[in-house]
């Protein structure tokens, strides 16, 4: 690809087979999970299960009673988690077996009636995210399922959605597509893109975003473009307002009008969150956590009063930013990567450097374009400031009131920024054999993944708490995923 002056850029290069295998991988691994995960094992997945369940039943917005914020919804639904696979459970092994899944299915007709549903953590987050996983527990109702099997039918109506807005991001992508596919390369996507965690619908929006941003500001504004940037940019913002900045992404130096096409559709998703925000009542649910810090029960902060805190003492908040940023760096890198179930289950520790070898390999793939060091050094700010923010949210509404840390963020928060700071290191030009690298790398990686799934969850069994290598047996932990170790 090359720049013409006064010219449009030209699109990218057509589909090479190995691109086409890779998102082959991509689609094959996200099915596997949707179907091996047993139920509620992706982080919160219990309390998304809810609030898709509460908008196919009809339910917009939730209720409070007493203490609880939820709706009421359908007894025999809410027991999948509550009685046959419930997330709250002793720190002992955990195995799962097909009899469980078998049973549940013919536990329904025992189970009449309705009871409250309390799902506090999601309870304000936009009813769009949750969407597909709605649809497809009415695909699955209406098909006569028992709830266990409209769990499944929901987990993948979602995962496809994810993958969809994955491919048409990847086809509208006017450069640096290996940055994108190495991100979704990732364990870590596929592993929730094939749950029912809205992290279908938010990395995939984030995907989408980003790319008619990128192809708006350095491509010609066609019609359709710029209606379809009006359209993904307030759906990015209602999943969740600290990523409508990297659309931001797509200014650059120009004198035509493409720049407030961009700065437009951010008003405008800026408006549909805040019109969310007034719709839904604005209130902020507050819940119970355990401190990283003490291992204690604490209540999450009031956002305006730790928003005071912060504006109070700014230059202590930055303190605290950058403390919690360097101490959890490395586990938002595992994360990132792929840490299955609660944030409990580790892949061998050899997958790690292979990821970030698979990475390195997308990077040396090239972006396809030639760009000066002034709008690659502003991709990295978009990308830094984006992660800052989330980082911020999570202070404001994740932590205890005045904490001296963050408490909350996970590496997956990161997924949607990836492929930006992964564009911005991008040489113009391939190296030699790096897209072959990428196969090379990320195939095993997803093999590596998928065998952690199984025999973790289905053969050797787990202990939901967080594991780190043991010094005394490195070996097993380099070999075998953390279950193991």
């Amino acid at each position: 690809m090359r720049m013409h002056d006064g010219a449009d850029m030209l699109f990218a290069a057509p589909w090479s087979a190995v691109e086409r295998l890779l998102l082959a991988a991509i689609c094959v691994a996200t099915l596997f999970f949707a179907i091996v995960t047993p139920p509620f094992q992706a982080p919160d997945e219990n309390q998304h299960y809810m609030k898709a369940l509460s908008l196919a039943q009809g339910h917009v917005l939730t209720q409070t009673r007493g203490t609880a914020i939820g709706v009421e919804l359908p007894r025999a639904a809410l027991d999948i988690h509550a009685v046959d696979f419930p997330t709250d459970v002793p720190p002992t092994s955990r195995l799962f077996t097909r009899d469980q899944v078998a049973s549940s299915a013919t536990a329904d007709a025992g189970r009449p009636g309705g009871a409250f549903a309390d799902f506090p953590n999601v309870a304000s987050y936009a009813p769009s995210l949750y969407a597909p996983g709605a649809a497809g527990l009415m695909l699955g109702r209406a098909l006569s399922l028992p709830w266990i099997n409209a769990f499944y039918v929901g987990r993948i109506i979602n995962a496809m959605t994810g993958l969809a807005l994955l491919i048409m991001a990847l086809r509208l992508l006017p450069f640096g597509r290996n940055a994108l596919l190495a991100t979704a390369l990732l364990p870590t996507f596929a592993y929730q893109t094939g749950s029912l965690s809205p992290d279908a619908v938010i990395n995939g929006l984030g995907f989408l975003g980003l790319s008619l941003a990128l192809r708006t500001g350095f491509m010609d504004a066609a019609p359709a473009r710029s209606a379809a940037l009006y359209i993904t940019a307030p759906l990015l913002a209602l999943c969740k307002g600290v990523y409508l900045p990297l659309m931001a992404a797509g200014l650059h130096r120009t004198g035509d009008r493409r720049p407030w096409l961009i700065l437009g559709a951010m008003a405008l998703g800026a408006l549909a969150f805040i019109g969310w925000m007034h719709v839904s009542g604005g209130s902020q649910a507050l819940y119970h956590i355990q401190s990283r810090r003490t291992g204690e029960t604490m209540m999450t902060a009031p956002l305006r009063d730790q928003l005071a805190i912060i504006l109070a003492d700014p230059v202590g908040y930055i303190r605290i930013l950058t403390g919690s940023v360097i101490e959890r760096t490395p586990v938002y890198a595992l994360q990132i990567v792929g840490r299955f179930g609660w944030n409990a289950i580790l892949l061998p520790l050899l997958a790690y450097p292979l990821a970030l070898l698979m990475l390195g390999a997308g990077v040396t793939s090239g972006s396809g374009a030639r760009f000066g060091l002034g709008q690659r050094l502003w991709w990295l700010a978009v990308a830094a400031g984006v992660a800052l923010l989330i980082e911020t949210a999570m202070y404001l509404t994740g932590t205890p009131l005045g904490a001296d840390y963050i408490q909350g963020t996970q590496g997956r928060y990161f997924l949607p920024v990836l492929p930006l700071a992964l564009l911005a290191l991008s040489p113009g030009q391939a190296w030699r054999g790096a897209a072959r690298l990428v196969a090379l790398t990320a195939i095993p990686l997803l093999l590596v993944a998928a065998g952690t799934v199984v025999d973790s969850f289905w053969v050797h069994g787990f202990v939901t708490s967080d594991g780190m290598p043991p010094h005394e047996r490195i070996g097993r932990a380099l070999l075998l995923p953390s279950p193991r170790w």
